[in-house]
């Protein structure tokens, strides 16, 4: 085991999202997706680490944007479909965060490696 020097943050769908994603394509009620097949696919971000909660509303509140329009082009990357204003009111609606103060690295056998984020990762890993 490795302790990361990283705080992390966990992003889960709120319903509001959920229903912005099932309107993207609208089915007919058993294909729409629900919250808890949303929340199978959250994202982990690691953040610097934080030891107050100051610290990491103050962090969020400075990320929140980058973190919206990731977790929405993991859904839908045409820009165009997303909702009309992208703010800090909206990220709470759409979305929830729960802060673990520690990161573990439990994989002893393979080296961590660090790629930046762009939407043909996202893609690829929204396909497997």
């Amino acid at each position: 085991m490795k302790l990361l020097n990283r705080s992390a943050l966990s992003v889960r769908p709120t319903q509001p999202f959920v229903d912005w994603i099932n309107a993207l394509e609208p089915t007919m009620g058993d294909d729409d997706l629900t919250l808890d097949d949303v929340e199978r696919e959250s994202t982990v971000y690691l953040i610097p680490e934080m030891d107050t909660p100051e610290a990491l509303e103050t962090f969020v509140r400075d990320r929140f944007a980058e973190i919206l329009e990731t977790e929405l082009r993991a859904w839908e990357e045409d820009e165009r479909q997303w909702p009309e204003t992208l703010n800090w009111a909206l990220f709470q609606e759409f979305l929830r965060i729960e802060h673990s103060y520690l990161a573990i690295d439990l994989d002893d056998e393979t080296a961590l490696e660090i790629s930046d984020v762009d939407d043909a990762l996202l893609l690829d890993n929204d396909q497997d």
